[in-house]
């Protein structure tokens, strides 16, 4: 057991159908894990252990009987709190939602039931999926397993943190303005923010409906292509979703892999993190190097222009804060206190936005999205920053208000287009810090995920960044 945290969801899925592993051995395991490791995380708001435990006893048991329960047979999965759980709190780390409880499971965490795996932990978040890393909540907030100082992203906190240190295989995360992407990259794992509507948000507490996004937070590409077969496809009862085809995403990770990318056409929007909004040197020479390894596997790479990054955010803005109001609106009136500062700082501005500036915002949209989607026409897939910073402390304010919002992911919530944030390295050490992750995206066509899990694939089996581990959860 002591060679397993890192094993990946497929790995030990295969390992318990073939009984070479016991589902419930592991799951006492990845439970001593968090015994042990979370207290120096606080990744974990509540622990599902009995009836766990029992769906693991099922799980061993139906192997016996020669029954494989599903893809995910036997695996543990975390979800962000702002996803329900029948008859487990849904907190969304609020004062607000404190004794929220629902009765029926949201369509992802069904989808992932219905696959066999096991719902073991609710999981940290900022307030209500926006606030921040706050103090002032009935929960702290979650920490970066590479160094305890510093902030996660967000606001995924929790998936990030649990799945980078590896004290669950598979986590769900949420996606509005970079939700699942930025904690991916700066924990230094996988996050994809699927195209929207390819994956349901019934059950899921919103934050603005027209951009939210639910997405799989992994270790590898490959279990994140499978987490999100799992829990993608037609919802009836989420009225965004798409009633369209759900491709082999195993598959492409499996081409990426075998097969490669050479001939793929790779667009790079440079100007994102080198010009309108500058990225740290270390973020900008790995992307470079990055893009060095993907020409390298056959790759044509070309860099290409669309509109600035601020105008994009500046839309996404517009659009999320208004929509973040209109469901706070009674609980901002009525219960102000009740918020953390971040969070009542970050929703009240929503309040003073006009009419016309949320109509002009969403008129912009599609032209927008159009760009993007020329890019797409000369490009397979685009490559841009994610963070355009390392992790930085927690519990700087000044750090949190100024490095927060510099990133390349509003602008794909804006269009709706799929995007992964993918580990790419480290920073160096330094007496005082150790190394550090960074990340950048790939983004594909509308429901074309396929094509990223495959450059991706390529990319993380050249690199094997995602074996290398945070030394002090080993």
């Amino acid at each position: 057991m002591t060679e397993i945290p890192y094993r990946g969801a497929l790995e030990i899925a295969a390992a318990i159908r073939n009984k070479r592993l016991s589902a419930t051995q592991y799951l006492e395991y990845v439970l001593s894990r968090i015994e042990e490791y979370d207290p120096a995380l606080n990744s974990v708001i509540t622990l599902n252990t009995d009836a766990a435990l029992t769906a693991a006893r099922a799980a061993d048991q139906a192997v016996t009987d020669g029954t494989v329960l599903g893809p995910l047979h036997g695996v543990p999965f975390g979800l962000k709190d702002i996803i329900d759980a029948a008859h487990l709190p849904t907190t969304a780390h609020s004062r607000i939602y404190v004794n929220n409880t629902p009765i029926e499971d949201a369509a992802v965490t069904e989808y992932l039931k219905q696959s066999g795996a096991i719902l073991l932990a609710k999981l940290a978040t900022h307030e209500f999926a926006f606030g921040g890393p706050s103090f002032d909540l009935p929960w702290p907030p979650a920490r970066n397993p590479w160094d305890t100082r510093m902030f996660t992203g967000g606001s995924s906190s929790g998936s990030g943190a649990a799945v980078a240190a590896g004290l669950i295989p598979l986590a769900l995360g949420t996606d509005t303005g970079g939700s699942v992407r930025n904690p991916a990259s700066l924990c230094g794992i996988v996050g994809m923010k699927a195209t929207y509507g390819r994956v349901s948000r019934r059950g899921v507490i919103p934050l603005a409906y027209s951009l939210d996004h639910v997405g799989p937070m992994t270790r590898s590409v490959a279990d994140n292509a499978a987490l999100l077969q799992v829990v993608s496809g037609h919802d009836p009862r989420d009225p965004a979703s798409a009633q369209i085809l759900v491709p082999d995403y195993l598959r492409a990770v499996e081409h990426g892999r075998i097969d490669g990318i050479k001939g793929m056409r790779i667009g790079v929007i440079r100007h994102f993190f080198e010009k309108d909004m500058v990225a740290d040197p270390a973020i900008v020479n790995s992307i470079n190097a990055a893009l060095h390894v993907l020409a390298d596997l056959g790759a044509v790479i070309t860099d290409v222009e669309t509109q600035s990054l601020q105008t994009f955010s500046d839309v996404n803005r517009i659009i999320l804060l208004s929509e973040a109001y209109a469901v706070h609106q009674h609980w901002l009136q009525t219960r102000p206190q009740d918020y953390a500062e971040m969070t009542r700082e970050k929703l009240l501005p929503g309040a003073f936005l006009r009419a016309v500036d949320y109509v002009q915002a969403l008129r912009n949209r599609p032209m927008f999205t159009a760009e993007i989607d020329a890019l797409l026409d000369k490009s397979d897939v685009l490559i841009t920053a994610s963070s355009m910073d390392p992790p930085f402390p927690i519990d700087d304010p000044e750090a949190v208000a100024r490095c927060y919002p510099r990133s390349a992911r509003p602008p794909f919530n804006l269009t709706g287009h799929p995007a992964l944030s993918l580990p790419i390295g480290f920073t160096e050490p330094d007496e005082d810090v150790p190394v550090l992750p960074l990340g950048l995206q790939v983004i594909g066509r509308h429901f074309d995920e396929a094509s990223v899990y495959r450059v991706a694939s390529a990319y993380e089996h050249a690199t094997k960044w995602n074996e290398v581990y945070p030394p002090h959860f080993l």
